[in-house]
């Protein structure tokens, strides 16, 4: 009845989250964040061709502020919908993060072979509260990341993953 190959568990390779751990989502202000941030680039590009159109009347520059306007329907209808996709969990031994809509993401970073933890938090994500966990391992291509944590939970989140990390590299 309940076939975990079927129902995307570990053998299932077409759903590379498992749905069996208790992921723990970002916070949803991270969406203002991105939005903001999207905000500014296209207001910039908008200003450009809001001049272009006004110094020479040509219509493309009328058709280029209708393809700004997609494309900030576009990306923001994007932005929410990757924000819910973020994720992290962890485990006995390792740490997993998960992002992606069109190509999906799955890092497990063993606590064993974290060399550092990072929390940053730029001007605008302070400005809404949030930060973001950055995992440092001797591959740069198992590095990881958690955006959009609230400072408490990254600072917690960093705590413990030092902790693990020396109780786990010290039988190395």
């Amino acid at each position: 009845m309940n076939d975990p190959e079927r129902d995307g568990g570990p053998g299932d390779p077409l759903e590379p989250w498992p749905r069996t751990v208790p992921w723990q989502p970002v916070s949803r202000s991270l969406i203002w964040v991105e939005l903001v941030r999207l905000g500014a680039g296209l207001g910039v590009l908008t200003l450009g061709v809001l001049i272009g159109w006004a110094l020479t009347g040509h219509w493309a520059f009328a058709a280029g502020l209708g393809l700004v306007l997609l494309i900030a329907i576009w990306r923001g209808t994007v932005i929410v919908r990757a924000v819910h996709a973020w994720g992290y969990a962890e485990r006995d031994n390792d740490l997993l993060v998960r992002h992606g809509l069109l190509v999906r993401r799955l890092s497990i970073v063993p606590y064993a072979r974290m060399q550092f933890v990072d929390v940053s938090a730029g001007p605008l994500e302070r400005a809404f509260g949030l930060a973001t966990v950055q995992l440092h391992t001797a591959a740069a291509a198992s590095d990881a990341r958690v955006p959009g944590l609230p400072p408490a939970e990254a600072a917690r989140l960093r705590d413990r993953l030092t902790a693990l990390g020396e109780d786990r590299a010290e039988g190395l």
